[in-house]
């Protein structure tokens, strides 16, 4: 099998890192993400801020929109100061949440959201918005939980050292290799080459895929075999974005079993998850697969959310 050539990250253009901030703890920590992640890529950040109330409402009065102002005054200040060298914007927009991100989303880079944080057994607490959002959004969405630092995305420290001296944590990709993605690799490989970090790859093949060999009557030890395979169509898979990133260090491993088990015991050593999303559109509204809403709900590091068309 021959891999196709990876996407030219430079021949794409890049807007800015934009981030949905209402005043919640939650979008506190996603603007100072989304911040660091401005800083790491050299791009503007912009916050938005959607006002959807009306007049009529006790949420919509004049009072309630200034407050509403000042706290996203205050966050842009507050984040210009913390980075100097990132040029931050704040717009407060009238309309309804999902279709105001849905929009700004058009011309970012990367569309970041916070999401209630529920521990690390139970993972994200993702509302109807974020839903909402994850699955019509065009371009990359991370989400991060409320509480989240810039220690988290270091390895531990021991006390008293500043976490910023310590190499960043793993960047965690789960990849499929049925459907390969090339904005998904691209997204993975560039957020490791942009912390210097190692990306560990996931691919889990099913034991299903075995099962459709001994229906046919396969000879005993089939399933070494086909483990070899899925190890070879990896490495394949993952050797031209090797070449285009020399500086990545890469680890891949091929897995035998349900694929959100094996990404979840890679996030809890991660400082990013990133996974791709299919558009499957529900009569309910967008639906994410499986593994994507595993992920979303109960990996325990920010995860990035990259559309595959």
């Amino acid at each position: 099998m021959r891999a196709a050539s990876p996407v030219r990250l430079e021949d794409i253009v890049q807007g800015p890192i934009v981030v949905g901030f209402d005043g919640s703890p939650e979008s506190a920590a996603a603007a100072e993400w989304a911040a660091r992640e401005a800083a790491r890529r050299g791009l503007p950040l912009e916050l938005v801020q959607a006002w959807p109330w009306p007049p009529s409402h006790v949420l919509g009065s004049e009072s309630a929109v200034s407050w509403g102002r000042a706290r996203l005054t205050s966050k842009e200040v507050a984040l210009h100061a913390m980075f100097s060298r990132v040029e931050v914007s704040a717009a407060h927009l009238p309309g309804a949440p999902v279709a105001v991100l849905e929009t700004a989303g058009k011309h970012a880079t990367v569309l970041v959201l916070g999401s209630r944080g529920m521990g690390t057994a139970q993972g994200f607490l993702v509302g109807s918005v974020g839903q909402e959002v994850l699955g019509r959004a065009d371009c990359p969405v991370v989400l991060v939980r409320a509480g989240e630092t810039a220690a988290d995305e270091h390895v531990p420290t021991a006390a008293g050292r500043d976490p910023a001296d310590t190499p960043y944590r793993e960047v965690a990709l789960g990849l499929d290799l049925r459907h390969p993605c090339d904005p998904v690799l691209a997204f993975a490989f560039e957020a490791a080459a942009l912390r210097s970090a190692p990306l560990r790859v996931i691919h889990a093949w099913g034991s299903s895929l075995v099962g459709e060999y001994m229906a046919l009557g396969a000879t005993a030890g089939l399933a070494v075999r086909v483990e070899q395979s899925e190890k070879e169509a990896l490495s394949s898979t993952l050797r031209p974005w090797r070449e285009r990133y020399p500086q990545v260090e890469v680890l891949p491993r091929s897995v035998l079993g349900s694929t959100a088990p094996a990404l979840l015991d890679a996030a809890a050593r991660a400082g990013l998850l990133v996974v791709g999303r299919r558009s499957r559109r529900a009569p309910l509204g967008p639906h994410l697969g499986s593994v994507t809403h595993a992920a979303v709900h109960h990996a325990s590091c920010p995860v990035a959310v990259v559309p595959c068309g």
